[in-house]
């Protein structure tokens, strides 16, 4: 499964914009009143300014890179940020999915993380730099009823992956996951805990996936 464009909403879209192509210099798509487009790879990621100012939405998501260049991407990315950390550990492998990943916060709270799977023949011997960001390959999905949103997108064609655990089920595959997780639980390397806030998700030969309200998808 792949991601072609992901669709976020944000309270800070100056700020977000300035930190997308000013310090990760990801290439400036498209540049409107209320909305902005980056280009992460082969996938457009699109923030769209919220209407209201008591809301701050904040998302998790996922951009894969070549799988042999771990080290390589920690140094770049903390020459420009603050890589998150658990117990002196600023890394995490995961070892049913042999992949290793890094984590950090942009300044609208969204939760991003460079995964690298070690699956995936995608290795690379150039500088690490913005270009080695391959797309985006996770997004996370919150809802209050994790079985019956799985139920929902297993029947719009999207098949489980891996294992399921309690309130956290990824569904799709290794180049492009949906993680649907329960509200209120803890996203993994981040004291942050899971809200609904809308997405949509374009998914190559697929179709747009809308999450427009929590517990419920449309397709087209």
């Amino acid at each position: 499964m792949e991601f072609t464009h992901i669709t976020l909403q944000t309270s800070q879209l100056k700020r977000l914009k300035e930190f997308y192509t000013e310090k990760l210099k990801l290439e400036l798509l498209s540049d409107l009143l209320h909305e902005f487009s980056v280009k992460i790879g082969s996938t457009k990621l699109t923030f769209i300014g919220t209407d209201t100012t008591d809301s701050n939405p904040f998302y998790h998501f996922t951009i894969n890179i070549p799988h042999n260049l771990l080290s390589e991407a920690k140094g770049w990315l903390t020459s420009l940020v603050a890589l998150h950390s658990e117990e002196g550990e600023d890394e995490v492998y995961f070892e049913s999915w042999n992949a290793h990943a890094i984590y950090f916060t942009d300044p609208a709270g969204n939760i991003v993380e460079l995964i690298a799977r070690h699956n995936l023949q995608n290795s690379s011997t150039d500088t690490f730099n913005q270009r080695q960001l391959l797309y985006i390959s996770e997004v996370g999905i919150v809802t209050d009823d994790v079985p019956s949103l799985v139920k929902q997108m297993n029947d719009l064609g999207i098949d489980n992956w891996k294992e399921t655990k309690e309130g956290l089920t990824p569904l799709g595959s290794e180049t492009g996951l949906f993680i649907i997780v329960k509200k209120k639980r803890q996203w993994f390397f981040s004291d942050k805990l899971a809200e609904f806030y809308p997405i949509q998700a374009v998914v190559k030969n697929a179709g747009t996936f809308r999450f427009n309200t929590i517990n419920t998808i449309s397709k087209i």
